[in-house]
């Protein structure tokens, strides 16, 4: 497959810069994948085709202002540029070894290994190693929860940079229900949901879980290869506990629907997924390694999931076979992205997809982080 298969026209006014409020009035493209048909609702229609017993999975990670701004000092502590603000710095994750980060930065030419990156009086980096793929690790006198705290005062909201509007609080690129804090770009399928339209779902029956996938690096990098399957995918930080899988698992036994509040969901849900089943096979093939042993203590053959808390990397795409979701909400994506190859995986079809987006174009959708969505089932 090309990257270029995964192409279409956007014209520019169609890019949302601010959310609908209240939000659940968003549009709502509603797309049969087996029919191959669409329905043109608003998001708070969302409850008429969800059934009873239906098991909602969304993203609980919350944002925090990861884009910094300071100036590049020399190791002797001389500034090196007499602009106000020098380097804007993206922090992208944490390292394991604590106070370390790899981060993206602008300029990155200027930034060099020994130099320091202020950004306030109490607040700076140390510049370590500058990697091959761009990004580049830094040394913080703090832990990660100090740096984040630090960076939500000193910081900025990190918007797309296909946003121009850059007045938005925190608040407008949060989810509702966002709670465990390490994202540095929102789940935003999840901004069409109001505490309202939660209630109205919950009286309905649906059944609502969490998972927690800190989205990073692979977000913000296009696919720059010819071939789809050159690219190479980031890992991510996820966390799926007992219980979000013991609901899971219990759909899947009863023949009731999981459904996937956005991308993130849907990549947490299959690669903790993938990773047991492929733990299954080491298992009987004698072949475990160390690091999947545990796993292997909480691996249980009659379920599809058990907890895990660790990175995935996980690239789906066309061909892919989707284990857990049997529908998904998401919003509509950039042209040639990796989300984009996965909503065309989970259509089965990549033409019927990009008639989607082609149509949505056409009936004037709003699309990317403030758009609108998609309930394909």
């Amino acid at each position: 497959m090309l990257t270029t298969d995964f192409h279409y026209h956007l014209p520019e006014t169609l890019i949302a810069q601010k959310p609908i409020e209240p939000r659940d009035h968003s549009r709502l493209m509603v797309v049969d994948r087996k029919k191959k048909t669409t329905e043109h609702r608003h998001f708070f229609d969302i409850v008429n085709y969800l059934q009873s017993g239906d098991v909602l999975v969304w993203n609980n990670s919350k944002v925090f202002k990861a884009r910094l701004f300071g100036k590049l000092m020399s190791p002797t502590g001389r500034e090196l540029f007499e602009h106000k603000r020098d380097i804007e710095m993206f922090l992208v994750r944490p390292m394991e070894n604590d106070g370390v980060w790899k981060v993206l930065a602008k300029p990155g030419k200027h930034v060099q290994p020994g130099n320091r990156v202020v950004f306030a009086e109490d607040f700076f980096c140390d510049v370590m190693v500058k990697e091959p793929d761009g990004t580049i690790l830094v040394q913080f006198p703090l832990d990660q929860h100090a740096v984040r705290e630090k960076a939500n005062l000193y910081g900025s909201v990190p918007l797309p940079p296909y946003v121009k509007d850059e007045k938005h609080e925190l608040e407008a690129y949060q989810t509702a229900y966002a709670k465990h804090e390490g994202s540095v770009a929102a789940p935003t399928a999840g901004f069409h949901f109001t505490p309202e339209l939660i209630e109205r779902l919950k009286e309905k029956g649906i059944i609502f879980a969490e998972v927690t996938l800190h989205v990073g690096l692979g977000t913000f990098l296009p696919v720059k290869a010819e071939r789809v399957e050159d690219h190479t995918m980031h890992s991510e930080w996820v966390e799926l506990t007992e219980e979000t899988a013991m609901v899971i698992n219990k759909a899947k036994q009863e023949g009731r629907r999981v459904i996937a509040v956005g991308t993130t969901t849907v990549r947490t849900l299959e690669g903790v997924a993938m990773l047991l089943g492929n733990l299954k096979s080491s298992i009987e093939k004698g072949t475990l390694r160390n690091d999947e042993g545990s796993l292997a203590t909480s691996f249980d053959k009659g379920g599809l999931l058990r907890t895990y808390t660790g990175d995935i990397n996980i690239f789906i795409k066309p061909g892919f076979e989707f284990n857990i979701i049997d529908a998904m909400i998401t919003n509509f994506h950039l042209p040639k992205s990796t989300l984009l190859m996965l909503v065309s995986a989970f259509m089965h079809d990549r033409e019927f997809a990009l008639h989607c987006y082609r149509l949505a174009v056409d009936q004037e959708y709003r699309f990317y982080s403030f758009g609108d969505a998609m309930f394909i089932q």
